[in-house]
C-alpha cells in the first residue's frame, strides 16, 4: 500500500522528470530521500552524449533509449522504466543497471548493480544474480524495433548505479549462468 508520504515523494520525482526532462540525482523530500536517474540518447560508436553502441549490427547507430529510475527511501521502493526504438525488429535483448559509467570498451561499465553484492565476481549465483536483487529490464522489440519494459524492486538504492547496458540475450537464471545475458551490445550513462 502506498502511504501519502511515498505517493508525494514519487509524484515529486515524476514531476521533475516530466517538467525538466532530467532531475537531480537525489533530493530530500520531507523525511525521505528520492533518487532519480534519467538518461535519453542516441547510440553511437563514439559514445557521443554518453550512449555507446559496441555492435552496430545489433544496436544500430541512431537507435534511441530512455531510462528513468526512481528510488524512494524510507518506502524501500525502486521503479525503473526503459524504452527503446530503432533496434532490430522482433528481437530479444537483455538489459541491466551497472555500477560504473560507460566507456569505449564494453567492460568499462563494470558488473551489474546488486542491492546485496555477491562476494564472488563474476556473480552467477542465483541467490545474488536475480531480478529481485538486480534491476533486470529484458525486452523483446516489436516489428518496428521498439519496446517498453519496467522493473519494480522492493528496496531503495544503497549506491547509485551509473549506466544501463543492453545485452545480446535475455538474462539466464540457472546456477552457474545466472545474471549472464551474452555480449554487451550498448551502454547509456545515467545522469
Amino acid at each position: 500500500m502506498r502511504t501519502p508520504h511515498t505517493a508525494a515523494v514519487t509524484a515529486v520525482a515524476a514531476l521533475a522528470v516530466t517538467v525538466l526532462g532530467t532531475a537531480p540525482a537525489s533530493a530530500d523530500v520531507g523525511d525521505g530521500q528520492v533518487v532519480v536517474l534519467h538518461a535519453a540518447g542516441s547510440f553511437d560508436p563514439s559514445g557521443t552524449g554518453g550512449a555507446w553502441t559496441y555492435d552496430p549490427a545489433l544496436v544500430p547507430a541512431g537507435a534511441r533509449a530512455r531510462v528513468v529510475s526512481v528510488s524512494v527511501a524510507p518506502a524501500e521502493r525502486t521503479r525503473t522504466r526503459l524504452s527503446v526504438r530503432g533496434l532490430l525488429p522482433d528481437r530479444a535483448y537483455g538489459a541491466h543497471l551497472h555500477v560504473s559509467p560507460c566507456g569505449a570498451l564494453p567492460a568499462a561499465s563494470g558488473p551489474h548493480y546488486q542491492q546485496v553484492p555477491d562476494p564472488a565476481v563474476p556473480s552467477v549465483d542465483p541467490a545474488y544474480a536475480n531480478p529481485v536483487n538486480e534491476v533486470w529490464l529484458d525486452l523483446h522489440t516489436d516489428a518496428r524495433g521498439r519496446a517498453v519494459v519496467r522493473a519494480s524492486n522492493p528496496w531503495s538504492y544503497r549506491e547509485v548505479p551509473a549506466s544501463l547496458v543492453l545485452h545480446a540475450q535475455h538474462t539466464h537464471t540457472e546456477p552457474g549462468r545466472a545474471g549472464t545475458a551474452g555480449a554487451r551490445l550498448a551502454c547509456i550513462d545515467l545522469r
